[in-house]
Parts: structure tokens; C-alpha cells; sequence
């Protein structure tokens, strides 16, 4: 037995799927007779077989021969187990309960190929590219189902210690709407700053931003239509908020805030009239070739 594990180790350095393959065979003692002699079996658990092309690869590079015995066994083991158990109960299971179980698998079956079909189908045929004027066209017709949940921004945000030299010119700086202003405070921020970001001027939620200051703003609504500039420090940094715009909630959202949205919404759109399309067609032209017959009883 010594002598056949040394062996396998030396095998398992020139060929990996061997040593797996050998080391099964020993430890589920493998029978000749199987179902399908075309594959190679490596467990029996009573008429059900386990084949090596069903075993996943379990092993990864660098483990050692004992280890990837032991990996193995577990998991004949493990497939051994749910046989037996699943033997056990199919035999037991009432008739009844058995025929049940039959059609949930025959329904779940059929759902998964007309799923599949559906998928290749609209991969193959669907219109899947949406123009901006489709989603522009969509957000006009429909800016009613858009009102916002937050208070939304776009803003700058800077987080600074204080010890940051011309702290004046950054204040200056911030305010400003120039891109050469901007492009100075960033090349600043850059060097002295914790924190610098413009969020690549986009709406976000005013929420992600409030939470970055030492003290808690209470009253959103206000503080968004009196503040365009708005400073906070705490005993370690200076936080600088420039708020560009901002929308308050239980408005109509801005376009370039629920673009995404909307591209989605679209394309869902599309694919639930297009599977209704393929399945309105392919039932009219079976009903044309095969009919339909409704026997009464």
C-alpha cells in the first residue's frame, strides 16, 4: 500500500488528472460493470453511478497529493450520501407525492427551455441599441413617474487639514465657476488635500455628501436653498462644500439623474413585447399547421 501511495505522488507530478483519477479508483473501489461503458465510473452507490467527468475541479495548483485524495473522498462521499438519502426517500414518498414532484419538474423543465429560447431569441433578433431621443422622448412622456424620493446636488467636495497652506486662495478657488480657477484648486488639492471630488459633475444624492461633515445638517431643504458655499471643521480637518445645483424631493427628477433608469425601463420594454411577439407567432403559425383540437368529455 506504501509502495502504491509513493507511486502516486511521482504521477501526480507529471500528470494531475491522473493521480485524481487513480486515487478515486483506490479509495471507492471502482466496478468494471457500469451503465455507460463509454465513461469512466469511479463510485457506485447502489444503481447509481458517479463518473469522473462529473467531478468538478476540486483541486487547486499547489495541493498536495494527500490533500487532493482527501478533497476527492470527501466528495464521493458527499455524492454517496444525497444518493442514499434521495434513493430512501423517492421509495418512500407516497404515490401521489411522487407524481407531484414529477410534473413540478416537468413544468420547471418546460420554463427553463422557453426561457432559453427567449434569451437566444432576443440576443439574435432584438432591437437592443436605444438612442438618446428615445430616452429623452420617454422621459417627456413620463416625467410624472420620476419625482425624486432625496434631495439630489452636484456639488464639490473638499476635505483639508488645516494646516494647508493659502487656505484664503482654495476658499477663492472653490467658488469659482472658471476651468482655469478649477484646474488650479485640483492641482492644489491634489497635493495638500484628504479629499477632492466633484463626483465627475453629476447628480448624487445629497445624503452621500452629508454624511462626510461633522456636524449633521438638519433641515436639507433650507440649507440647499440659502447655501452655495458652505464650511465645517473638526479637530483634525476643514470641509469646503460648493453646491452647483441641487433639486428637492418630491420633484421631477432631472433626465441626466434617472438616464440609467430610463435606458432600462426601455429595453424591458422591448424585451417583454418581443417575447409577447415570438409567442403571439409561434402559437398562430402551429394553430395554422398542426390545429387545435379540444376533446370534450
Amino acid at each position: 500500500m506504501n509502495q502504491f501511495w509513493l507511486k502516486l505522488k511521482r504521477v501526480w507530478a507529471m500528470n494531475r488528472i491522473l493521480v485524481i483519477f487513480l486515487s478515486v479508483l483506490l479509495s471507492a473501489g471502482c466496478s468494471r460493470s457500469r451503465s455507460d461503458p463509454k465513461r469512466i465510473a469511479v463510485a457506485r452507490a447502489g444503481d447509481a453511478f458517479l463518473y469522473v467527468d462529473q467531478i468538478p475541479s476540486l483541486i487547486r495548483p499547489g495541493t498536495s497529493p494527500a490533500d487532493s485524495v482527501a478533497i476527492i473522498h470527501n466528495y464521493i462521499n458527499r455524492w454517496a450520501r444525497k444518493e442514499f438519502i434521495f434513493r430512501k426517500a423517492k421509495d418512500n414518498l407516497s404515490p401521489v407525492l411522487n407524481k407531484e414532484i414529477d410534473n413540478q419538474l416537468e413544468e420547471t423543465r418546460a420554463n427553463l427551455v422557453i426561457y432559453q429560447y427567449q434569451r437566444q431569441m432576443i440576443l439574435e433578433r432584438m432591437d437592443t441599441v436605444i438612442s438618446l431621443n428615445d430616452m429623452e422622448g420617454y422621459y417627456t412622456e413620463n416625467m410624472n413617474n420620476f419625482v425624486l424620493a432625496s434631495n439630489i446636488i452636484k456639488a464639490l467636495f473638499i476635505k483639508l487639514p488645516p494646516e494647508t497652506p493659502n487656505m484664503n486662495r482654495i476658499r477663492f478657488l472653490a467658488r469659482s465657476n472658471e476651468q482655469k480657477d478649477l484646474q488650479e484648486l485640483e492641482s492644489i488639492c491634489y497635493q495638500f488635500a484628504d479629499k477632492f471630488d466633484d463626483f465627475n459633475e453629476e447628480w448624487i444624492p445629497f445624503d452621500r455628501l452629508s454624511v462626510e461633515l461633522p456636524q449633521e445638517i438638519r433641515n436639507e431643504e433650507s440649507f440647499l436653498r440659502r447655501t452655495t458655499f458652505y464650511e465645517a471643521a473638526d479637530s483634525v480637518f476643514l470641509y469646503f462644500i460648493t453646491i452647483r445645483d441641487y433639486r428637492l424631493r418630491s420633484t421631477v427628477a432631472p433626465f441626466e439623474y434617472v438616464r440609467e433608469d430610463i435606458k432600462r425601463i426601455i429595453w424591458n420594454n422591448r424585451r417583454l413585447q418581443f417575447i409577447q411577439n415570438l409567442e403571439n407567432d409561434i402559437y398562430n403559425d402551429a394553430l395554422k399547421e398542426n390545429g387545435l383540437t379540444i376533446f370534450n368529455k
